[in-house]
């Protein structure tokens, strides 16, 4: 689906099916340097099966037009107002990696329209190694190389793939290289200056579900104890999923696995 919005194109991809307004809403957020085909597996099949799902290329991302914008708050800010212009007044958030900080905080700042929260790969505050910050801004090559060897757990490294014939770090290379020049930069120095996700984690009060991966050199499980002890305001406390044997970039080497893992977050009571 292609729409204009703030000035600029925008696409969202819809799962292959027309949004029904009648359905709930399933937002899928994006991370760092990626687009929507990240989360073509798990959006196809909620899509499928009874949720409009809206999947938006970030601006300066994919088929959407303008520059990267700089900020999580900034990001947030556009996600909430692209939901105004296509007259979307609840959803459910789904965000990876950096596209998490950006679900977090908009659940926190816009409690009334967000009815469920999903996490994949999230820790708060989220650093970035400084080697990748310099990289991202002068050396993309080796930025790249360097998410590569991060994101996939040791049997992708070797070949592995849920998708016969598919090397996963071979297709997330091309993904990075199809973005601009500058966007990588952009959004890894959004994610390092974002201070407010715990602020952020405290004020959520929709369930939260929050997907670890077990080989995950990102955004280990480790690390992610202090967010997860601030969402226990949330209802319920955060629900703790952990996706055996992948990395961090878990939708494409256990594609099934996060899809069952959303879908059944999304169907509870």
């Amino acid at each position: 689906m292609h729409t204009t919005y703030a000035n600029h194109p925008v696409y969202i991809y819809t799962g292959g099916r027309p949004v029904d307004p009648q359905l709930p809403v399933a937002l899928f957020i994006h991370g760092a340097g990626h687009d929507h085909s990240v989360w073509n597996h798990q959006a196809r099949h909620l899509a499928h099966h009874g949720h409009a799902v809206l999947v938006p290329d970030h601006p300066g991302h994919g088929a959407s037009g303008g520059a990267p914008l700089a900020s999580i708050e900034a990001l947030s800010d556009w996600f909430v107002g692209l939901l105004d212009h296509l007259g979307v007044e609840h959803v459910a958030l789904i965000g990876h990696s950096m596209g998490s900080l950006i679900a977090l905080h908009t659940a926190a700042h816009h409690p009334d329209r967000v009815t469920r929260l999903v996490l994949v790969g999230s820790v708060a505050p989220m650093p970035v190694a400084q080697p990748l910050l310099d990289a991202a801004r002068d050396n993309r090559a080796a930025a790249h190389a360097m998410i590569n060897q991060w994101s996939y757990a040791p049997a992708s490294q070797l070949g592995a793939s849920a998708s016969p014939g598919m090397s996963l770090p071979n297709l997330n290379l091309r993904l990075l290289e199809r973005q601009a020049e500058g966007v990588l930069a952009s959004d890894l120095g959004a994610c390092n200056a974002y201070a407010g996700g715990l602020d952020a984690a405290s004020r959520v009060r929709c369930p939260v579900a929050m997907l670890c991966g077990e080989r995950d050199q990102m955004t280990p499980m480790r690390a992610a104890t202090p967010l997860r002890e601030a969402l226990a305001v949330a209802p319920g406390g955060p629900r703790i999923i952990t996706i055996m044997g992948s990395g961090h970039a878990m939708m494409a080497e256990s594609p099934d696995a996060v899809t069952d893992a959303i879908r059944g977050f999304l169907a509870e009571n």
